[in-house]
């Protein structure tokens, strides 16, 4: 029988890829989805492929890979996975469920905390003689204020538990749970209206999947309804936040600050309309990527890819 084929084209924790090596003739090369020709030609003979949020895997890849059984997906976000064409062929997609979560929790609290004092950026003015003490002596402590979640899935569930632990009251939004679920109750959140959170919270954190009706989710009239010394952070998708509406309320002081892991369009263009816009920390997309996520992450899909592959055929 012909050795099952397995392309990966974004990074992967190596001892992930040693592990496919050993039971099916795997290519493993991180910059093929800079290079959609490549990309194509590699995927032609590939019966699983894995991906990060970069590679689409959309009407034009499937039709390069007609033998293509399985996607594994190094990450939960699937918008950049035609699941609907994916359906029709035949091919399963497995998310990495759970297994970055850890990494994305920590990084909202302490980009939280990072945002509620803001007294890291004076290194510069320190090392050169400048002592901007009283400026940063107005700094907030994270304990006692409101942490509102705009998304209450596993990785909105892990956060909350993080943020109570560091004394956060929590609120929360999410459609898919009504105000009456066992959820709310179990992990001691309140359970409020979209708007109403915005409200209330010192801190919105963003935890909703990129679809019709979260697109520009958190537009000029939304981010009106925040507090004036509220902080917002996206490490959902690109899109869910109006860039250009960001930055006008950070410059006009609407807001006291944000942090973005994610784009609309990645790589962030130089030029774009957040470039040089006050108390705003700009990441590349790696709340959910830490040394210890990418292994488990990386070892969840080679284990779960593996099964797919070496299960009788439906």
């Amino acid at each position: 029988m012909t050795q099952r084929r397995i392309v990966i084209t974004e990074f992967m924790d190596a001892g992930a890829v040693q592990s496919l090596r050993a039971r099916f003739e795997v290519r493993y090369e991180p910059t093929l989805v800079d290079d959609s020709a490549a990309l194509h030609a590699a995927v032609a003979g590939a019966d699983a492929v894995v991906v990060r949020n970069r590679t689409q895997v959309n009407a034009a890849l499937l039709a390069a890979a007609p033998r293509l059984r399985v996607v594994g997906r190094l990450g939960v976000g699937l918008d950049n996975i035609d699941l609907e064409r994916c359906k029709a062929r035949n091919v399963t997609v497995i998310p990495a469920t759970g297994a970055n979560a850890q990494a994305v929790a920590e990084y909202v609290v302490g980009t939280a905390m990072l945002l509620l004092r803001g007294a890291y950026r004076a290194t510069d003015e320190v090392a050169a003689g400048r002592w901007p003490r009283t400026r940063l002596s107005e700094g907030r402590e994270i304990r006692g204020k409101c942490l509102g979640l705009i998304g209450f899935g596993g990785i909105g569930q892990l956060t909350a538990t993080l943020a109570q632990a560091v004394g956060m009251r929590v609120a929360g939004y999410d459609p898919a749970f009504d105000a009456g679920a066992a959820v709310w109750a179990a992990q001691g959140v309140e359970p409020l209206a979209l708007d109403a959170v915005l409200a209330c919270a010192d801190v919105v954190s963003l935890h909703v999947p990129l679809v019709d009706s979260t697109r520009n989710l958190i537009d000029a009239a939304r981010l009106a309804r925040m507090k004036r010394d509220a902080v917002l952070i996206n490490t959902s998708r690109g899109g869910i936040v109006d860039e250009a509406a960001l930055a006008r309320a950070l410059v006009a002081g609407e807001l006291a600050g944000a942090a973005l892991d994610v784009f609309a369009h990645e790589p962030l263009v130089a030029g774009s309309a957040l470039a040089g816009t006050p108390n705003l920390l700009l990441t590349p997309h790696v709340a959910g990527v830490t040394a210890e996520s990418n292994e488990r992450v990386s070892s969840l899909i080679a284990q779960r890819v593996a099964e797919a592959l070496e299960a009788p055929r439906r």
